[in-house]
């Protein structure tokens, strides 16, 4: 404020200013003033909150008397879902010793085929079969291709292959016809 105050009495008797040039570009200086020593310099951004963590606190454990009058029940049965593997069909080698050529399909060049190799796929059909949750998962490992999966549409690509032939998806691809 008293910046915009000493601009305008400066303004008034050294520049001969009218008082309502003066007082108009006096409030003018002043805001800026403010908005500048105002600011925050240096300052940090408030750090986000973190997830919040719920804390698990055991149940308490029932007297006997309670204990006895609950129904008996069989015990759970083990977790074998559990174990089941989570997300898209992959192979520790491709089968019968080799591998379908990934890079016919448009998006996947040599880098990504190598990519696409070491997390397990190999073939047209794998991809083909990924699911929404499936592209989810491999796109999560993709490095630095994330978002190429749907970008590059590789899965309609592939069921293509999959469904009418190689030669049949090369005549589509020449006017992007999948």
């Amino acid at each position: 404020m008293a910046a915009g105050l000493v601009a305008f009495g400066a303004l008034v008797v050294v520049g001969k200013f009218d008082l309502f040039p003066a007082a108009f570009l006096g409030g003018v200086l002043a805001v800026l003033v403010g908005l500048i020593l105002g600011m925050p310099w240096g300052a940090t951004t408030p750090a986000q909150p973190g997830p919040r963590v719920r804390k698990i606190v055991p149940a308490p454990e029932a007297s006997a008397a309670v204990a006895s009058m609950q129904p008996v029940t069989a015990p759970a049965a083990p977790l074998a879902a559990a174990a089941a593997p989570v997300g898209p069909q992959r192979l520790q080698a491709p089968r019968n010793g080799r591998a379908d050529d990934l890079k016919e399909i448009e998006g996947i060049g040599p880098a990504l085929e190598k990519l696409l190799n070491s997390l397990g796929f190999y073939h047209f059909d794998q991809i083909a079969g990924w699911s929404d949750d499936d592209i989810v998962l491999v796109d999560a490992e993709m490095e630095n291709f994330k978002g190429r999966i749907v970008r590059d549409r590789w899965v309609v690509q592939a069921k293509i292959i999959v469904s009418e032939g190689l030669e049949a998806f090369r005549e589509r691809a020449k006017t992007n016809n999948y």
